[in-house]
C-alpha cells in the first residue's frame, strides 16, 4: 500500500498567501507519511477579476507557489503534483499548467488545459476560460513513485478520448485537479470520475478547490480518491485541509484482469449515417 495526500483549498486572489498553503501542507503530508501530495487547479491564484489576476500572472520561474513547491517538496522528500497554475503563456494569453515535482524539487512533468471551460449554466453563471487562456497541444503520462500518472485538468474530465489515451500509454493513476462550480459538482463530479475510473481501470486521485473564494466565486470540494472499480476511497466533503488515502498498485492488474477493457478495445470504424 502506498500513502497519498490531497489538499482541498480555498485559493485566495494572493499568491503568497496561496503559496504558504501548499507549503505547509506540502510539509505536513510529508509528515504524515505519504509519498506523494496532490493540490487542486489554480492553486496559486483564483480571481475573477482579470485585470486584477493579471498584475499577479506571472512567468512559471517567477511563480511563488511553484517555488515554494519545488523547495518544501525536496525538504521533506516527498513528490507533488501541483494541480495547476495560472502562468503567463504565448500570444498575450496565459496558460493553465499542472505540474509534477519530485523528492529532489526537480520538475518532472507539465501539462496545459487542453479543453478550456466556456459555458453558460442554469444558474446564470458565464464561463470563458478561452477568453483569457490558451488551450494546451499534446497530453502527458509521467513515471513516479506511486505508478504512471496521467495528467488532465477539471473540464477535461467530461472528454473521455483523453482519459483512453492515457490509459493506452501506460497511465495507471489518472489525475483530475479541479475548480468545479457547485451546480456542476453537485450533478456531475462524482459520477464522472467514477466512470473514469471503472472504463480505465485505473485510480482517481483528483483534488480540489472548495468554498466561497476571496473574489465571490464559489467552488463544489468533494476532492475524491477512486479505486479502479469505482469504489470511493476519500471523499473530503467541503472542508478546506489536507485528507489522506492508502492506494494498492497492484489493484490495477487485478481489476484490469476480471475486465480487460484495455485489452479489449479497438479502433473505431467511420460511422455510417444512415438516413
Amino acid at each position: 500500500m502506498t500513502k497519498i495526500a490531497l489538499l482541498q483549498m480555498c485559493s485566495g486572489i494572493d499568491p503568497v498567501q496561496n503559496a504558504a498553503t501548499v507549503r505547509d501542507g506540502i510539509a505536513a503530508a510529508a509528515a504524515g507519511g505519504a509519498a506523494m501530495m496532490f493540490t487542486p487547479e489554480m492553486s496559486n491564484l483564483i480571481d475573477r477579476d482579470r485585470a486584477r489576476a493579471a498584475l499577479s500572472i506571472v512567468s512559471e520561474d517567477q511563480d511563488v507557489v511553484l517555488a515554494a513547491a519545488r523547495a518544501a517538496a525536496a525538504a521533506h522528500g516527498i513528490w507533488v503534483h501541483i494541480g495547476s497554475l495560472a502562468l503567463k503563456g504565448v500570444d498575450g494569453k496565459f496558460a493553465n499548467r499542472g505540474i509534477v515535482i519530485d523528492a529532489t524539487g526537480a520538475i518532472r512533468a507539465r501539462y496545459d488545459k487542453l479543453h478550456l471551460f466556456d459555458v453558460d449554466l442554469p444558474t446564470g453563471e458565464s464561463w470563458r476560460e478561452s477568453a483569457a487562456y490558451a488551450a494546451g497541444q499534446g497530453a502527458s503520462v509521467v513515471s513516479s513513485p506511486i505508478g504512471q500518472i496521467g495528467l488532465s485538468i477539471c473540464y477535461d474530465l467530461r472528454f473521455a478520448d483523453l482519459y483512453r489515451a492515457l490509459s493506452n500509454a501506460g497511465a495507471t493513476i489518472l489525475t483530475v485537479p479541479a475548480a468545479f462550480t457547485r451546480p456542476t459538482g453537485e450533478a456531475h463530479w462524482h459520477i464522472l470520475l467514477r466512470a473514469r475510473a471503472i472504463e480505465a481501470g485505473a485510480f482517481v486521485i483528483a483534488a480540489a478547490q472548495t468554498g466561497v473564494h476571496a473574489d465571490g466565486r464559489a467552488t463544489y470540494g468533494h476532492s475524491l480518491v477512486i479505486d479502479p472499480w469505482g469504489e470511493v476511497l476519500l471523499d473530503m466533503g467541503d472542508a478546506e485541509g489536507l485528507g489522506f488515502a492508502e492506494i494498492d498498485p497492484h489493484r490495477v492488474d487485478d481489476v484490469r484482469a476480471r475486465v480487460p477493457v484495455i485489452a479489449h478495445r479497438r479502433p473505431i470504424p467511420a460511422v455510417e449515417l444512415v438516413s
